[in-house]
């Protein structure tokens, strides 16, 4: 085949030495299946902002880090140069997000190298050797989904005790391979520490799954998986080997409001002494 234009610096610097062909092509990228040396691997080829259609939500953009003001600064007001750190700390963010997660044992394709807009990964293969089904893709009987969906669960758990959410968890980004479901499409992954939108981003990847598994499995469509798993990593006793049970106690408490009224009132006081202070510091000056 024709060799993609971006493709092209790879060939030339060796990191690859064929383009097999096109395996995809989505919203945010187009994949091909090249060779390096004795390996089979995957190139993603991330697409220009204004050919994607998906865009860089505020949401995902909450908490990442930028390396200096000017940056910043850049990226705020969208000009030329904004726009192209934007785009790299979007596409690295994905980089980042996998290194991360496979140190942590996470089942995600193990990343290479980025460069130029390209990210050189694995291949991930069925048991044929075949390129991995999307999990869309597959047949499930009852039992098979209640698996899956529990192994699924432990790697949601897995990523945000390594402080990672996906942002954008469906059964469109999890492969299945040879040995179990493999996660993919991690460019809007979050800081579960830094975003201010973590906690509804992860009810709503563990609620994808439910929708998802719950065709073959109905029961799984009145769990509460998301709820409970951000609970206890709220509460600092998340871990890898935690039993969920699907459910979450709800506080049905009435709330003392003269409680909280007096605390409001504590501070507001608190507050007014404080400027009242700094105003009689400045007029003794």
């Amino acid at each position: 085949m024709k060799v993609p234009k971006r493709l092209a610096p790879l060939l030339e610097e060796g990191l690859i030495d064929e383009v097999i062909g096109q395996l995809m092509s989505g919203k945010e990228a187009t994949v091909y299946v090249v060779r390096s040396g004795d390996a089979t691997r995957c190139a993603k080829v991330y697409k220009d902002a204004k050919q994607r259609s998906f865009r860089q939500a505020t949401s995902y953009l909450d908490g990442r880090k930028v390396k200096n003001s000017r940056q910043a600064r850049a990226m705020e007001k969208g000009t030329r140069y904004g726009r192209q750190m934007q785009e790299e700390q979007w596409q690295n963010a994905e980089v980042d997000a996998l290194f991360r997660l496979a140190n942590a044992g996470v089942r995600v394709p193990q990343p290479y190298i980025c460069t130029d807009g390209v990210l050189l990964m694995e291949l991930v293969t069925d048991a044929a050797g075949n390129v991995a089904p999307r999990l869309n893709d597959v047949d499930l009987t009852e039992e098979r989904a209640l698996e899956l969906h529990t192994m699924l669960l432990n790697q949601v758990v897995r990523m945000l005790c390594a402080g990672v959410v996906h942002g954008d968890l469906s059964e469109y980004n999890i492969l299945l391979a040879a040995d179990g479901p493999v996660i993919i499409d991690l460019p809007q992954a979050v800081d579960a520490a830094g975003n201010n939108q973590a906690a509804a981003m992860l009810e709503r990847d563990v609620d994808n799954l439910a929708t998802y598994f719950g065709r073959f499995a109905p029961q799984l469509l009145t769990s509460t998986y998301g709820k409970e798993i951000w609970a206890l990593f709220e509460a600092g006793v998340l871990n890898v080997d935690v039993v969920l049970t699907g459910h979450v106690e709800v506080d049905t408490r009435p709330v003392d409001l003269e409680s909280v009224m007096q605390e409001l009132e504590d501070t507001r006081f608190e507050e007014e002494a404080r400027q009242r202070r700094e105003r009689e510091a400045e007029t003794g000056k």
